[in-house]
């Protein structure tokens, strides 16, 4: 019965599991201020926790290309029991976190099995709803924006309570996500394969020049993304002390700053149906490459000035990202679309590592003039979009 239910609404059942499931990859962000007080924690300890998530991702996403799970496997099967040690591994962390480095240890555990449900989200995706794919990623991507932010919302609307209860919160969250999937299955369009799959059959979309413009486009903009939602607590905390604002709306704003992308990924959907995800992804990163310009240069500007320009960055900052994954779907090896996906995330979030690195290091002597080093991730992913129109010149013969 709720199986049957489910599968009637395929799409709403994977976007409101990933939004539960990817509540765990910033759970230690949400609860960062309580956590830094109560543990004499510093800027560069938020930045080694963060990119210890990624680096245990990267590692999940490199053994799921490696041995085939993505494309040998139930992906709902794989998610569930991604979902299902996440929740553990991320409630983990509240033993662990003033034991380094067992704190370290959970953390890239908890990206581990990460790497076990956005993949397999968007293969869960790509299986119900083949058709009009750029939206249904835009829909997928804007939950894993919601649930990104997700934590931030938890520890503020629980202003007088342990930083231990909205860091369980996420891991309940993970649970009900991975309940979901289960009830719902996988989808009919994209079938296991008994073939053995290697990390040189996810590799073979690299080999086609559209798949690695795409590509190129993707890393630039993993190495802008998480180093600014990683920034994002910071440079809110910034501006509400400059306002003399309370600083219960640290956590509220940082939410809102993150959770305003969800409209930037489903906008630029509906814009992806009637100009193209191409066109969507290129407009997105030009947008926030110039934010990501200007920022540093108007730091004397008004707080509330600066606040509504964050919401456009947060906007603009994800809204390529489901388009870059439908352009990468649609160029790689149809075989092999799981784990060609899963070597493309594992190198894009490997670039987010120094990125993550540099700015939270940095930002104790810098301040807000850690964001221009994020530049170089809008800049060379157009400069390699820009050889995908110079390839579709060259096949329709008008250049």
């Amino acid at each position: 019965m709720l199986r049957t239910t489910s599968q009637r609404h395929p799409l709403f059942v994977i976007v409101l599991a990933q939004l539960c499931g990817t509540s765990l990859w910033f759970s230690i962000n949400g609860v960062w201020l309580s956590l830094s007080r109560e543990l004499g924690l510093s800027e560069s300890d938020l930045g080694y926790l963060t990119l210890t998530v990624q680096a245990g991702f990267i590692v999940g996403t490199l053994g799921i290309a490696i041995s085939g799970l993505a494309d040998r496997y139930r992906a709902s099967y794989i998610f569930a029991c991604s979902s299902l040690l996440g929740a553990l591994m991320n409630a983990g962390f509240v033993l662990s976190a003033s034991s380094p480095p067992f704190d370290l240890l959970m953390r890239f555990l908890t990206g581990l099995c990460l790497a076990g449900i956005y993949p397999l989200g968007m293969k869960l995706v790509i299986g119900w709803t083949p058709k009009h794919t750029g939206t249904a990623l835009a829909w997928l991507v804007g939950m894993l924006t919601l649930g990104t932010a997700m934590p931030h919302l938890l520890r503020g609307i629980t202003p007088g309570l342990p930083w231990q209860w909205p860091l369980l919160g996420s891991s309940a969250l993970a649970l009900v996500g991975g309940a979901l999937i289960l009830i719902l299955g996988d989808g009919p369009h994209l079938p296991m394969t008994a073939a053995k799959t290697r990390l040189r059959a996810g590799l073979a979309g690299l080999g086609s020049p559209k798949f690695q413009a795409v590509a190129g486009g993707y890393f630039g903009h993993c190495w802008e993304l998480y180093a600014f939602w990683t920034l994002t607590p910071l440079l809110i905390t910034r501006e509400v002390l400059r306002m003399q604002a309370a600083p219960e709306l640290i956590p509220l704003l940082s939410f809102t700053v993150i959770a305003v992308g969800f409209f930037g990924c489903v906008g630029g959907g509906w814009l992806s149906q009637r100009l193209g995800s191409k066109w969507v992804a290129n407009r997105a990163l030009a947008i926030s490459g110039i934010i990501c310009l200007i920022y540093p240069f108007i730091v004397w500007a008004q707080p509330e000035a600066l606040l509504i320009l964050l919401m456009l960055w947060g906007i603009a900052v994800i809204a390529d990202s489901p388009q870059f994954s439908a352009l990468a779907a649609s160029a790689a090896p149809r075989e092999y679309v799981g784990a060609s996906l899963a070597v493309m995330n594992a190198i894009g979030f490997a670039l987010t590592i120094p990125a993550i690195w540099i700015t939270s290091n940095l930002w104790e002597s810098y301040g807000a003039w850690v964001t221009l080093w994020l530049l170089p991730g809008p800049v060379l992913g157009l400069w390699s979009m820009r050889r995908l129109n110079h390839q579709k010149c060259q096949s329709q013969r008008q250049c």
